[in-house]
């Protein structure tokens, strides 16, 4: 039984939806696919300083970010030149059951957090499709996520996201600025070294519906 999800604002969360085999499997689909998509370091645009998080992506579009052109999405992975490598089944049967979106995700950007790696404030808002919301699952150590509101300047409230907790941000949340403050290493097993992997899940394009 998984326990009751919470909604606030547009934000939901799945405390511990998937269980500790499905988390493996997980895992091991999303290793197996660092080998065609390998992990990389972004830069942040202008600056060219290096991001705290090591990414890549799944799917037929990829987040990236670099010094030269900011922030985007684009088919192929910005170092091997080559397609991103599908999304595992496990994410796309995830977005079926909560997105209630009419059409599949296009990304899974994929965030590899180690040691004191953290994300500041920041609100997702280089997709076109802003009425699809973003659907993120952890794996391995807990984070420490925040939330606030549609201003860099709102209140926040903190959030612990455990192995197999699955959340979405969606109505009034998808346009909320939110961020990791840390990871509270060791609070799992799940992966090898440890530190924390993060799926989010997102439609890009707005989908070209029959009429």
């Amino acid at each position: 039984m998984t326990r009751p999800a919470s909604d606030l604002d547009g934000f939901r969360l799945w405390p511990g939806l998937l269980d500790r085999a499905e988390q493996e499997a997980l895992r091991d689909a999303v290793f197996q696919r660092f080998r065609a998509g390998p992990l990389y370091i972004p830069r942040m645009p202008k600056s060219g300083l290096p991001m705290r998080v090591r990414m890549t992506n799944f799917g037929s579009l990829g987040w990236v970010t670099d010094k030269e052109q900011g922030y985007r999405y684009q088919e192929t992975h910005p170092e091997t030149g080559k397609p991103w490598p599908d999304m595992p089944e496990k994410v796309l049967e995830l977005w079926d059951k909560f997105a209630a979106y009419p059409a599949p995700p296009e990304a899974c950007l994929v965030n590899y957090y180690e040691g004191d790696a953290r994300m500041g404030l920041h609100v997702d808002s280089d997709e076109e499709a802003w009425d699809a919301p973003v659907l993120s699952i952890s794996l391995g150590d807990t984070a420490l996520f925040r939330i606030g509101g549609s201003l860099r300047s709102d209140p926040t409230r903190s959030v612990r996201l455990a192995s197999g907790d699955v959340c979405m941000l969606g109505g009034a949340a998808r346009r909320a600025y939110h961020g990791v403050d840390r990871i509270m290493n060791g609070t799992s097993r799940l992966i090898p070294k440890g530190g924390r992997i993060n799926l989010t899940v997102r439609r890009v394009t707005v989908p070209q519906l029959a009429m």
